[in-house]
């Protein structure tokens, strides 16, 4: 591509808000910067704010909450200045206190988006929203209940089509998040016919890449890996891959949710790097 073609591509793209700068937001926008969209990244650590900069993503120190400071607010609403794109990359686990308060957390980034003229939201969600019955779980299969699923899909219902997108992911697999330290050493463990439902980091950020770069608005999907060993097959391969004492389940049969991925496939067309869990432990 000619330095020309290159910056007619880079002044032709949106400018992407990267909401959420760590495990898989930093990685996500590296890539885009490296795709040629202009990147705003926030974080909540004062030293990661150069990294930020030395990738070449306009680096805010924000901190959320249900109730944002004056310093905040203003920081969110500069982040989102010009912004055509919002990537929401804020876990359950941010939230102060209960998971009831999700929700609240998301709602003034929802307020703040919605004045600054952002156009489209991609949400991270997590496969968390649906019960762990033993069965193939599809996008329509989510449904409210008395239990910690109905903040998530609470906090999904803040981001409706047609402009916005969620993205459900699976278990995060990846460089940090090595899957034999999840469970080794433990013994008796229940469901160890259950199947895995996993996602490598790779994936997330391919994945959420294409959505932007292909504009596929208005969806909610699930994304992880075609294939689900049990959870009895797979765990204790993963802790000897490092050298850690396997797990032990039960011998008891109960199965769990296996997460249907079928959709973001046939609607996207994008192809997983990772489809084989089992691979991915080398």
């Amino acid at each position: 591509m000619t330095n020309a073609a290159a910056s007619f591509r880079s002044s032709s793209l949106p400018t992407v808000a990267v909401l959420g700068c760590g495990w898989l937001g930093l990685p996500l926008a590296r890539t885009l910067v490296k795709e040629g969209y202009r990147v705003h990244g926030s974080t909540t650590t004062p030293l990661q704010l150069l990294t930020l900069r030395d990738a070449g993503i306009r680096p805010f120190l924000l901190r959320l909450s249900a109730k944002l400071s004056p310093t905040d607010a203003d920081t969110l609403s500069a982040m989102l200045q010009d912004v055509e794109v919002l990537v929401l990359n804020i876990p359950p686990s941010r939230a102060a206190g209960s998971a009831e308060a999700y929700p609240e957390l998301l709602k003034p980034v929802v307020e703040a988006a919605a004045q600054a003229g952002v156009q489209h939201i991609l949400y991270v969600s997590t496969t968390g929203v649906y019960p762990d019955e033993p069965r193939p779980m599809r996008e329509t299969d989510a449904r409210a209940a008395p239990d910690a699923t109905a903040p998530l899909l609470r906090a999904e219902a803040l981001f409706p089509a047609p402009n916005h997108t969620v993205v459900r992911l699976g278990g995060l697999l990846g460089p940090g998040r090595a899957a034999g330290r999840f469970l080794a050493g433990r013994q008796d463990l229940p469901q160890g016919d259950a199947p895995v439902n996993l996602i490598h980091l790779d994936d997330c950020v391919g994945l959420l890449c294409h959505i932007i770069e292909l504009e596929i608005w208005g969806h909610t999907f699930n994304a992880c890996a075609a294939n689900h060993p049990t959870r009895r097959e797979f765990y204790p391969q993963a802790a000897a891959r490092l050298g850690l004492q396997p797990p032990t389940f039960l011998p008891e049969s109960a199965g769990g949710k296996l997460i249907d991925s079928t959709l973001v496939r046939k609607l996207t067309g994008y192809t997983f790097q990772h489809d084989d869990v089992l691979e991915t432990l080398g």
